[in-house]
C-alpha cells in the first residue's frame, strides 16, 4: 500500500509525474474515484486544505467526507487503528489534517487504505508541491533555481526544502540559530541527496535569491510561546528592504499570513508575490496525488470480508 506522509516518500520520477499531472485539465486525470468516497479527517481546523482536498475529490469523481476529532477523538474513545479500519469500510482513501505526525504513521501502520498527510507537525507535502508547481508556473522549472526560505524551520520548510531539492533546485534557510534544522532533518534532507545552505545572516543567503518563502512564526498551538519567538524573530520580517537584495525574486507564503509580523502588507499585497496562484495551487497539488494513490497498483480496494 502507497501512502504519502512526506514529499520523500515519493521517488524522483514519481513526484515529476504527480507535477506533470497536476499541470493537465482535471477531465485529463478521468475519474479513479467515481463513486469512492474520501476521508477528510482534521484535527486542526483548515480553510485552503479542505476546501481544495474536498474540491480535488469531487473532480476525481468521488465523494469527501468531512470529519472533525469531536466525531471520532481519535486515540480517545477508538483507537487510532480502529478509526483507519472503521474509515476503510467506507473510503478509498483517507486523508488527516493533524497535530503529531505519529497519528499518520500509526494510520500507515494498518496498511490497507492510502493515507495522505493534509499537515503534521513534520510536513506538509502537499504544500509542498503546490510550491513547486508555483515556482514552475513563474520559471518553467524548478531546476537551478535557488528557494530561500526566511524564518522558523517548521514542518513547511522540511517538505519545501525535499521538494525543491529532488527536483534540483537550491535550498538555502535563514532563521534565528534556535529556529534552524535539526540534526536528524539534516541528516534526512541529505539522505535524500539535498544540499542545502543556512545563514541566521538575512544578507548572506538572500541576494541571488529567485523566490523567498516565509511562513507565520507563531504556528498552531505555539501561543504560549508568542513572545519567546516574536523576540527571536526579530530583524527576520520579509519586508521591502529585503527584496531590495533581491529584486527579481517572487514572493511566496503558504498562508494564513500574520501581517506585520513575519511580512508586511507591501510585499504580500506586491507585485513580486504569488501567494493566490500558489493557494490556487493547492487544488492542483491534491488532485494530482489522489490520483497517483488512486490509480497506483499497489493500492488495491480493501475489503472487510475475509479470503
Amino acid at each position: 500500500m502507497r501512502h504519502i506522509l512526506e514529499v520523500d516518500d515519493l521517488t524522483v520520477d514519481e513526484l515529476k509525474s504527480i507535477v506533470h499531472h497536476a499541470q493537465l485539465p482535471p477531465d485529463q486525470l478521468g475519474r479513479p474515484l467515481e463513486g469512492e468516497g474520501v476521508a477528510c479527517y482534521f484535527a486542526k481546523q483548515s480553510a485552503r486544505t479542505r476546501n481544495s482536498t474536498e474540491m480535488a475529490v469531487v473532480q476525481l469523481g468521488g465523494h469527501p467526507v468531512y470529519i472533525t476529532d469531536g466525531e471520532v477523538s481519535l486515540g480517545q474513545r477508538e483507537s487510532v487503528s480502529d478509526v483507519t479500519h472503521t474509515l476503510a469500510c467506507y473510503h478509498r482513501i483517507i486523508c488527516a489534517r493533524v497535530y503529531g505526525h505519529e497519528v499518520l504513521d500509526e494510520m500507515a501502520d494498518v496498511d490497507i487504505v492510502p493515507i495522505v498527510n493534509l499537515l503534521s507537525d513534520a510536513a506538509h507535502p502537499l504544500q509542498a508541491i503546490a510550491d513547486v508547481l508555483t515556482i514552475i508556473g513563474q520559471f518553467g522549472t524548478v531546476e537551478g533555481k535557488v528557494v530561500t526560505y526566511v524564518g522558523d524551520a517548521n514542518n513547511v520548510t522540511r517538505s519545501l526544502a525535499l521538494a525543491v531539492g529532488m527536483l534540483g533546485g537550491e535550498v538555502r534557510v535563514v532563521s534565528p540559530p534556535g529556529q534552524k534544522f535539526s540534526e536528524v532533518d539534516a541528516d534526512r534532507l541529505r539522505a535524500s541527496g539535498i544540499d542545502f545552505a543556512w545563514s541566521d545572516r538575512v544578507e548572506d543567503l538572500v541576494p541571488g535569491s529567485d523566490v523567498i518563502y516565509n511562513d507565520t512564526w507563531i504556528s498552531m498551538g505555539e501561543e504560549d510561546i508568542r513572545d519567546e519567538k516574536l523576540l527571536a524573530f526579530e530583524g527576520f520580517q520579509v519586508n521591502e528592504a529585503m527584496l531590495a537584495l533581491a529584486p527579481d525574486a517572487i514572493f511566496m507564503h503558504c498562508l494564513p499570513a500574520h501581517r506585520g509580523e513575519e511580512v508586511t502588507d507591501a510585499v504580500l499585497d506586491g507585485p513580486n508575490s504569488r501567494i493566490w496562484a500558489q493557494a490556487a495551487n493547492r487544488l492542483h497539488s491534491a488532485r494530482a496525488v489522489l490520483w497517483f494513490l488512486a490509480t497506483h497498483p499497489d493500492n488495491q480496494r480493501w475489503s472487510p470480508q475475509p479470503k
